[in-house]
């Protein structure tokens, strides 16, 4: 039976563990070929090919640091070249360093942006011309519910999530006449390595504000990418998808 994203190219950057591993699970069984973008694990990016490919799906370790302008151009091209042409772009990579503003130094604040928000604006600015050419595409970029309200300690982390809500706006309505969708997705406080570490009374508080009364799970957000990576959100661009429990209301 045909699947939604069948002959279609996908790729994810920071697609060796947590969310972006089950994003790249779950748009190869959609039928996507996934290209699995890690910057420095290849072994936890092989397995989760591994995964894939135990699962009947197709997919391909690529090694790319895109919060640096190169890097992220070399990746496009490498996959472009090696795969094919890329259907759909999920700019996942992201990274934390959390600390109180009077604390966080100039490593900690470059550090965070030049990842999680230059990483999607090199990637889609290197991707932009072969996708314009082909009057096709969708970019799903991946900020967080700390993006649109804040959080104590993370200023860094939260102006760079923000700033892709922005990013993922402008270019919905610059890319858009060529038939170019980019959406952002919110997620919530999700089970990952990140949030395994926070204290007791940190968790729940968390779970006291979010009506649905659980942690999210990576799942979520992958099957919310794979909605918005298919034809069903074939008029959808330019929104902010919350996969946050509720906690966002």
């Amino acid at each position: 039976m045909p699947r939604e994203l069948d002959g279609q190219i996908a790729l994810v950057t920071g697609g060796s563990r947590g969310i972006g591993a089950a994003i790249c699970e779950e748009l190869a069984a959609a039928g996507a070929s996934v290209a699995v973008n890690y910057a420095h694990n290849p072994d936890a990016a092989a397995e989760v090919c591994g995964r894939i490919g135990a699962a009947g799906g197709r997919a391909h370790a690529v090694q790319g640091d895109v919060a640096t302008a190169g890097g992220a151009a070399a990746l496009i091209a490498l996959v472009e070249s090696d795969v094919g042409p890329i259907d759909a772009l999920v700019n996942n990579a992201g990274i934390t360093r959390d600390d109180l503003i009077m604390r966080l130094s100039d490593d900690d604040w470059r550090d965070v942006i030049d990842t999680n928000l230059g990483g999607a604006f090199f990637t889609c600015r290197a991707l932009s011309r072969p996708m314009l050419k082909r009057r096709r595409g969708s970019i799903v970029n991946i900020s967080s519910i700390v993006g649109v309200h804040g959080n104590a300690g993370q200023s860094n982390y939260a102006a760079s999530k923000a700033g892709l809500i922005g990013l993922t706006k402008a270019l919905a309505k610059e890319l858009g006449g060529r038939g170019i969708r980019v959406n952002a997705i919110a997620p919530g406080y999700i089970a990952t390595e990140l949030t395994n570490v926070l204290p007791e009374q940190a968790r729940d508080a968390i779970l006291a504000n979010t009506p649905l009364g659980r942690l999210g799970e990576p799942a979520d957000v992958a099957r919310a990418v794979r909605f918005l990576c298919s034809d069903a959100a074939a008029f959808i661009t330019g929104d902010v998808l919350a996969v946050d429990g509720g906690l966002g209301i």
